[in-house]
């Protein structure tokens, strides 16, 4: 890696964030108290799985600090605040630790996505358990956690699933690049 590279990263990292911004405010399916179907894991994974584990905690962070505060930043307090936009949110930067790995880019989505769902799945089933219904899905509730299981997995599986379908559809245009290849 030669000089410019810090710098290539800090700007491709800028601009990944920047665009699952965007791509977060196009909602193809939305939850009644928050969570949505987007396609904003994209970037996020991506720039994980090429720049590694500390680079890409601190995008998804970014990205997290951002949700917050333009997505509506929909919480019940501080324990929410931290726990489903900050904590929540840098998970996905968890992808990093298959950077430069063959195939890292559907492993890292896997740990990813499973690492926010389970900060949402926790959230949910305490700081959010006041707020359970009678009813979900048509089922009676009787626990929070399972509750918080269902509604957490009706959003962030389709997110998962629709991540790995856009890698897998970019795997043979931009494998190099989603390898990060490039990079070397």
């Amino acid at each position: 890696m030669n000089k410019r590279t810090p710098l290539r990263a800090l700007t491709e990292g800028a601009v990944m964030v920047a665009i699952a911004q965007v791509l977060s405010l196009i909602k193809l399916w939305e939850m009644p108290w928050g969570g949505s179907v987007v396609l904003a894991m994209v970037p996020i994974i991506l720039y994980a799985v090429r720049w590694g584990l500390g680079k890409g905690l601190l995008a998804a962070f970014a990205f997290g600090v951002l949700q917050f505060a333009f997505d509506g930043g929909f919480a019940i307090g501080w324990q929410s605040i931290l726990g489903d936009y900050l904590v929540a949110f840098t998970a996905l930067g968890l992808a990093g630790l298959v950077s430069g790995k063959k195939g890292g880019i559907f492993t890292g989505t896997l740990i990813g996505g499973f690492a926010r769902f389970l900060v949402h799945y926790v959230v949910g089933a305490t700081v959010w358990a006041e707020y359970m219904p009678e009813e979900f899905f048509g089922m009676t509730m009787h626990s929070p956690w399972f509750y918080s299981l269902l509604y957490n997995l009706a959003y962030m599986l389709p997110n998962i699933v629709i991540t790995l379908v856009v890698f897998a559809l970019l795997w043979k245009p931009m494998g190099k690049y989603l390898r990060g290849e490039d990079l070397k």
